[in-house]
């Protein structure tokens, strides 16, 4: 009996859903026959108004319009009273069953309305719910991210502080020392043979005139290491001149103080970026060839300045030793400001720094800043020296 009555069930729904796809078109003999069948097992009237409901719930399509909706409740109510009728007309007058329909029917109506909006209002909250929980996924990752990278440029900040701070006070030493051991014995030297001159004045005249000689040189020589100083600490030539000219200078001092050969191929455009940025070229180029002559132990060096898309692109390729770039920066274990100084003093001006290090082929520092005005950069040529 349960079997029948499961397969008359699955009929039965089977019946209605195709009933409201066809809407008022559709014939009910289907109907009328189910309820025979049904009164034959032994189906009661609510066991069927449940399965009506049920049916008609699960047959109204997402986003129904209230117009559509409204058309299937009544659709299914008829389906509903064609098949209870030879039921109910076994048992009661047909005015009875009649009103029980009408009752049935319309209690089937409100409440499958109710279950379908509250359906719909259930979904539109697990949508919402969805996109919040992704949203908070979302923000979390990238809170943890942000996190990650703030931690990473504080220890950043942290470390280059100290370095700054280290390279003050070494900078500091060796200036002291310079004055101390060259300006100062050299100033006590002159003092020493003025007073020797008094002496000799009236004694020899031609020993004078060597004394003299002796003590210009002397001057000259205490001369020398004072403008020295100044260029070391702020080039002149850089402001009076510009960028290319400086490098030459410090290129040809380089060379002369080290016997490492350099190479200096220029772009006359680098000349239009503003004084800042200039600096910054000048900086990471002194920096770099400060590093070849401590560690690198090369013998030429090629400093190239040329344009690259809209960036003014500085190359320093040395033939000396390698070392890995990755550790460095990482670990940053220098004493002085090295990559990391020329990187941040890049990316002050919005540049950027690259530098590759290789057994055999030596380094290449790669500095680029971009260009204020590049439609305004005359016609500029590339000019190459060997110093």
């Amino acid at each position: 009996m349960k079997q029948e009555i499961s397969s008359l069930s699955r009929r039965y729904q089977t019946a209605l859903i195709t009933h409201l796809k066809q809407g008022h078109r559709a014939g009910l003999e289907s109907a009328r026959g189910l309820g025979s069948q049904v009164l034959a097992a032994g189906l009661k009237t609510a066991e069927l108004a449940r399965l009506n409901e049920e049916t008609l719930v699960a047959a109204l399509p997402k986003g129904c319009s209230p117009i559509r909706r409204a058309a299937m409740i009544k659709e299914a109510g008829i389906f509903f009273a064609m098949a209870i009728t030879p039921i109910e007309n076994t048992n009661r007058s047909t005015q009875e069953a009649t009103a029980m329909l009408e009752k049935t029917v319309e209690a089937l109506s409100l409440r499958t309305v109710e279950l379908a909006a509250a359906n719909l209002e259930l979904n539109l909250e697990i949508a919402r719910r969805k996109l919040i929980e992704e949203a908070l996924k979302t923000s979390e990752s990238k809170s943890i991210r942000l996190l990650g990278q703030s931690d990473h440029m504080q220890e950043q900040l942290r470390r280059l502080s100290r370095q700054i701070l280290s390279v003050q006070e070494d900078e500091r030493k060796r200036v002291s020392r310079e004055l101390h051991d060259v300006i100062a014995q050299t100033l006590t030297g002159i003092n020493i043979r003025l007073a020797a001159l008094k002496t000799e004045a009236v004694v020899n005249t031609k020993t004078l005139v060597n004394n003299i000689n002796s003590t210009q040189k002397l001057v000259e020589k205490s001369v020398d290491i004072v403008h020295r100083f100044a260029r070391e600490l702020r080039p002149t030539v850089l402001d009076d001149l510009g960028l290319i000219p400086a490098l030459h200078s410090f290129l040809t001092s380089f060379t002369k103080r080290t016997g490492v050969h350099t190479h200096l191929t220029v772009f006359a455009g680098a000349e239009q970026l503003t004084i800042s940025k200039r600096t910054v070229l000048f900086r990471v180029a002194q920096e770099a060839l400060m590093n070849v002559s401590r560690h690198a132990k090369a013998t030429e060096v090629q400093v190239k300045l040329h344009k690259q898309s809209g960036h003014i692109s500085m190359e320093i390729q040395d033939d000396g030793k390698s070392f890995s770039v990755e550790h460095f920066l990482k670990k940053n274990l220098g004493k002085h400001l090295g990559l990391l100084g020329m990187r941040e003093r890049l990316e002050m001006v919005g540049g950027s720094f690259e530098v590759e290090s290789a057994p055999g082929v030596g380094t290449l520092l790669v500095a680029r800043i971009p260009m204020d005005k590049p439609t305004a950069l005359k016609r500029a040529h590339t000019e190459t020296k060997s110093l």
